[in-house]
């Protein structure tokens, strides 16, 4: 349960340095998936997870 915390932490902190170091990207990738068909943002969205997946696997490896 810590390491989730952990990693929700870590997931805050991207998060508001993009949005608090760079405002004006955000809204322009906030627009740009307003623009997204369903599927690509689908495979992104695994694509992300299995990236994710893989890094949480060799950095406990």
């Amino acid at each position: 349960m810590r390491d989730f915390i952990d990693a929700l932490g870590l997931v805050f902190v991207i998060e508001g340095l993009i949005y608090g170091g760079f405002p004006s990207l955000a809204r322009k990738l906030a627009s740009n998936v307003l623009d997204m068909s369903d599927n690509t943002l689908r495979y992104g969205g695994i694509a992300a997870v299995a990236v994710g997946v893989g890094i949480v696997w060799l950095a406990r490896g």
